[in-house]
């Protein structure tokens, strides 16, 4: 049996290699910088030969030097792989001329580029297309491209394992819209939507906390927490430092405090792997991890270990970075066409979005994909992925857009893809797919009212606004409740202040702070402080609520024309958030209690019937606040599994969703480990 594989190994081998050595003679007679042959003129024997040795030079030289570069490659930005990726290519090329016993090839180096992409991208299909016809070797070829090795000290078990793939920023409603029109038959197969197979996986809605993002959500998922994390980016006072949650030091301090306060590793700490995720998840095996990335490299450290297992291929590194161009092509195209046809609401996207867009929805993409195949066939009991490319093109071209739209089809084509690689696992798989939030759409803050929410902010604390500004409508109303408040006109200067306001947004979400006050601010403290501040924003037709400390009531909502509510009494009057939905009033009491929320709470309006907001980001495609689909996402699981929704409550908040995964795992017979499994458990 071992020679049977041998034997057939090299009969592909030498198969790839003369559809090498045909493509080279093909691209020679093309291509004039590109010959085989003397400037005399050769044999075609001679010519053939020229081009088997440049061919198999070429292989070797791919099979040998390629991973040492692309080890060298992984301290580069991303943003220029694809340009490496071409030169380098052609530089192995042209060595593999030099090194042609022949001495007769010859190429030009700007064709050298071509010649060497070609061969790479002809290979690759060639071994795959052998390679599918033999299930072992698919298999092993799976293995070698995702760079996992089956691992003889740690038998795979025999009960099923679970996978766990996020499609960050497709909401429940996008989701079924995508099926019911066609862009997703995996999905649709599997739940069976033609009514002619039945279905293997249900689909589940479940809602977010008030701060609905990535950071927050997955945090809960994964370490099963998400107190303290009021949005995508706040101000401590305590530590004065602004957080974000996509800053690898500020991913890694979060991560520490929900390890600390549930006392677990995570989701993945019994023989997981996290893939392309802000935190770890407590997994061994971790690629793309943010968490981590501030770490020295080292066993526990192997963030950037997914681009060195994935680019190891130099027909990856090829088709990927044709990809990647290729995008951001379809990305000036698309920009260029909204703008002629006056698209409304638009946002900016020149820049380096467009290389932005180009790595979330292809280099990223491949390399966690192909990680996550390499979990599968090497038979880890947990995985969670994140793949970023819908929630990326959405916030630039809107989450109901075509553009979004047909980053849905190669999502799809990627669970289709997983899927194909769970089959020749040593282990059966459950496979799970879920978002962290929605996006709910509108015209930016900034676009309708003409100012920024900072802007807004500075002119109900008396400070100057820029000129712009204060042209605009909501500039001048601004203006004018500073004056009638203060009982000044322009010619005055505002009050004297110790510091500035720290203004931040996360999406329709923005977040007031006082540096120079340690503790929270209350109500009154800021009346005395900015008599105009709250009435400006409160009575501001782009602001819904606001959420503020109360020296009297504890906490309380503010809304327009003087609605002043205590956080005990929205259940019998909820004022401006019954408009928000159910939950609405308990994600506010909830953040209420966090430690480091800001000292005024502003979420933007919202239409309950379109389901449009404005984003105090540049984002016509939005989420971090409440208000439409953004909180709510999807869970699509195995109708193997227990139902999702115990007792038949609403599954609510990212820490309900970590339960559910939990429940799980314990019952395809994954232990859950305590804190104190051990010091590797504990490091990651």
């Amino acid at each position: 049996m071992g020679w049977r594989r041998v034997a057939g190994q090299i009969g592909r081998s030498v198969t790839v290699w003369a559809v090498s050595t045909l493509t080279m003679l093909l691209l020679a007679g093309l291509l004039p910088d590109f010959r085989l042959q003397s400037p005399d003129g050769d044999s075609a024997t001679r010519i053939a030969v020229t081009a088997a040795c440049g061919a198999g030079a070429f292989g070797l030289l791919s099979a040998l030097v390629w991973p040492v570069l692309v080890r060298m490659l992984l301290l580069v930005p991303a943003l220029f792989l694809g340009l490496l990726v071409f030169f380098l290519n052609g530089s192995l090329l042209l060595l593999a001329l030099r090194l042609n016993p022949s001495g007769r090839g010859e190429v030009a180096p700007e064709t050298a580029v071509i010649v060497a992409a070609v061969m790479s991208a002809v290979a690759s299909a060639t071994g795959g297309a052998l390679a599918v016809r033999d299930d072992d070797a698919y298999r092993r070829r799976l293995l070698r491209l995702a760079d996992r090795r089956r691992r003889a000290t740690l038998p795979c078990a025999s009960t099923p394992g679970l996978v766990c793939v996020q499609l960050d920023g497709v909401g429940h409603d996008v989701l079924t819209a995508a099926v019911r029109d066609g862009l997703m038959p995996t999905v649709a197969r599997w739940l069976a939507t033609d009514g002619v197979i039945p279905p293997t996986h249900r689909l589940t809605a479940w809602r977010t906390d008030w701060s609905s993002q990535t950071g927050a959500s997955q945090l809960g998922i994964l370490h099963g927490s998400t107190y303290d994390v009021p949005a995508f980016r706040w101000y401590e006072k305590d530590r004065g430092e602004v957080m974000v949650c996509n800053r690898p030091t500020s991913a890694a301090e979060l991560q520490r405090r929900a390890t600390a306060r549930t006392q677990e590793a995570g989701l993945l700490a019994v023989d997981g792997a996290s893939r392309g995720n802000l935190f770890s998840g407590g997994a061994g095996e971790q690629a793309l991890v943010l968490s981590i990335a501030t770490r020295r490299r080292g066993r526990e450290n192997r963030s950037r270990a997914g681009y060195f297992a994935y680019f190891s291929d130099p027909a990856n590194a090829v088709r990927t970075a044709l990809s990647f161009f290729a995008e951001i092509g379809r990305e000036i195209g698309q920009s260029t066409r909204a703008r002629f046809a006056g698209a409304h609401p638009r946002v900016g996207r020149g820049g380096l979005y467009p290389f932005v867009r180009a790595f979330a929805t292809v280099v990223e993409r491949d390399v966690v994909v192909a990680a996550v195949m390499g979990d599968l066939l090497a038979g880890r009991t947990a995985v969670y992925a994140d793949l970023v490319a819908y929630d990326e093109v959405a916030h630039h071209s809107g989450p109901d857009s075509r553009d979004a739209r047909q980053v849905l089809k190669r999502l799809d084509r990627s669970l289709a893809l997983i899927e194909k690689a769970a089959e020749h696992a040593p282990r059966p798989y459950r496979l799970v797919v879920l978002s962290d939030h929605g996006q709910s759409p509108g015209e930016t803050f900034r676009s309708r009212y003409g100012l920024t929410l900072t802007d807004l902010v500075r002119a109900g604390s008396g400070l100057p606004v820029p000129r712009g500004a204060g042209r605009t409508p909501s500039g001048a109303e601004a203006r004018a409740a500073v004056r009638a408040a203060l009982g000044r006109d322009d010619s005055e200067s505002g009050p004297a202040l110790r510091s500035e306001p720290v203004v931040l947004a996360s999406g329709n979400l923005g977040l007031v702070s006082f540096p120079d006050v340690p503790h929270r601010m209350t109500k009154e403290e800021i009346d005395a402080r900015h008599p105009a501040l709250l009435p400006t924003l409160a009575n501001h037709p782009g602001i819904g609520f606001l959420l503020v400390r109360s020296a009297e009531h504890d906490g309380v909502v503010l809304g327009p024309c003087g609605t002043e509510i205590p956080l005990a009494e929205l259940d019998e009057r909820p004022g401006p958030l019954a408009r928000f939905g159910p939950g609405a009033i308990d994600a506010v009491r909830r953040t209420h209690a966090f430690p480091h929320t800001a000292d005024i709470m502003v979420n933007s309006w919202h239409d309950p019937a379109t389901g449009q907001i404005h984003a105090f980001e540049e984002q016509i495609g939005s989420h971090g606040g409440l208000g439409g689909a953004q909180s709510r996402p999807f869970l699509l699981s195995p109708l193997t599994l227990s139902v999702p929704e115990e007792h038949g409550e609403a599954l609510t908040g990212a820490e309900r969703v970590h339960g559910v995964l939990r429940r799980w795992l314990g019952e395809l017979s994954g232990p859950e480990v305590p804190l104190d499994a051990g010091p590797e458990r504990r490091a990651a």
